[in-house]
């Protein structure tokens, strides 16, 4: 039910503006400015000092990224936020900035190959360890919590492999061991699903993706609570992954249509998925909103729509799938994803190549694993150029 006075999720990504100048612009304009005048010696000391508000300098607020975080904190029900260069940045601000040498980091098995890294490479350095657990074995959890374990980090769903986490179960856990719950939302975006609902602390957003949704710039955001935003923000002010005002301004322009496309993405996907479920050449789809995903039902609780991405397993493995990529007329090759145009990737061969065969196994990354981002066009276009592209079996 809609909360009173509070403003449907389309209108609120239309209507949060930032003030009107004294031009009365309709559309807000771009402030292309690295700092700001202060009206008097007290004023910038009271600012400095954080005993005020107000934008100083670019690299730590700016009209443009403060409006961006006040729509996406609205939409995701949040408390506060900070705009980063992309959603890398973003992930890994969400976490450096609030952790230290000797904790420890529990995070799904199922990640962006450049968090993997993140985990695995950079943070060790730190002295900042990680363990890995498996979302299909939810009981194995609770005792991978350490001591020292300070966060939990999940993506839902996950990429490329679609699989889904209980949200609300894993905020329970995280409240029962007093533990930091960051949850990255790129895939599914707040339109689907509001993560801080069921318990998290920190909402991360790769904004390149579904949020801008044209293949136009990149950025990141993470939203949350207002103490712990507060930790993050003295980090990324001193560090400097800021975004810059022209991707903010772009990105705030984007959400305005976020719903509308989202809907779009997310039927077309679902009679793609059901297309490939009846096609002798695929093994395997994945897709969360099919019955025959096995977390079907968590899904349809947590999640608007099935998502826009599709996954299916091509009879034949690596040779097959990397024929039908040579194949596709229409959909794009490239490794992004959340375009306006559809996007098919060989996530073994691309995204998730740095991973050994068998952490690539053991997150569902067959050889014959496509990954397709269903884009806006007609579906039955999509349909038509994926089953040339599957070939005649």
């Amino acid at each position: 039910m809609q909360e009173e006075n509070k403003p449907h999720f389309e209108t609120a990504a239309i209507r949060i503006q930032t003030g009107q100048t004294s031009f009365r612009e309709h559309s807000v304009p771009l402030y292309l400015t690295s700092s700001f005048t202060f009206e008097d010696s007290e004023q910038a000391r009271a600012m400095f000092a954080d005993e005020i508000g107000g934008n100083i300098y670019t690299r730590f607020s700016n009209p443009n990224t403060t409006e961006l975080i006040e729509k996406l904190c609205v939409l995701e029900g949040t408390e506060d936020g900070i705009a980063t260069a992309s959603g890398m940045a973003a992930m890994f601000t969400s976490m450096a900035g609030l952790l230290k040498a000797g904790d420890h980091v529990l995070a799904s098995r199922s990640l962006f190959g450049s968090t993997h890294q993140i985990l695995t490479q950079i943070f060790p350095r730190w002295g900042i360890a990680h363990s890995y657990a498996d979302i299909n074995q939810p009981a194995a959890w609770e005792s991978l919590i350490r001591p020292e374990t300070k966060m939990i980090f999940v993506e839902t769903p996950s990429n490329p492999s679609l699989d889904l986490i209980d949200l609300e179960w894993l905020g329970r856990l995280a409240e029962k061991h007093n533990l930091i719950l960051n949850v990255d939302n790129c895939f599914a975006t707040p339109y689907l699903q509001q993560p801080a609902k069921y318990g998290a602390h920190i909402v991360t957003h790769s904004v390149t993706k579904f949020i801008d949704g044209q293949g136009r710039t990149i950025g990141g955001a993470i939203l949350g609570r207002k103490d712990l935003i507060r930790e993050i923000r003295f980090f990324a002010r001193h560090t400097g992954p800021s975004m810059s005002p022209f991707n903010a301004w772009v990105l705030s322009k984007s959400l305005e249509t976020l719903a509308v496309r989202m809907d779009r993405h997310c039927e077309n996907a679902l009679k793609l998925a059901t297309f490939l479920e009846s096609h002798p050449g695929v093994e395997k789809v994945i897709y969360p909103f099919l019955p025959s995903h096995p977390q079907y039902e968590l899904a349809r609780r947590q999640m608007r729509h099935g998502g826009p991405l599709v996954s299916f397993v091509i009879e034949g493995g690596q040779s097959r799938a990397a024929s039908f990529i040579d194949r596709l007329q229409m959909v794009s090759r490239t490794s992004n994803l959340g375009d306006t145009r559809s996007i098919a990737t060989h996530p073994a061969s691309t995204t998730h190549s740095k991973l050994t065969d068998a952490d690539r196994a053991s997150v569902g990354i067959a050889p014959g694993l496509i990954r397709i981002s269903v884009g806006l066009e007609y579906v039955d276009d999509i349909i038509g150029d994926v089953r040339q592209a599957l070939g005649n079996r």
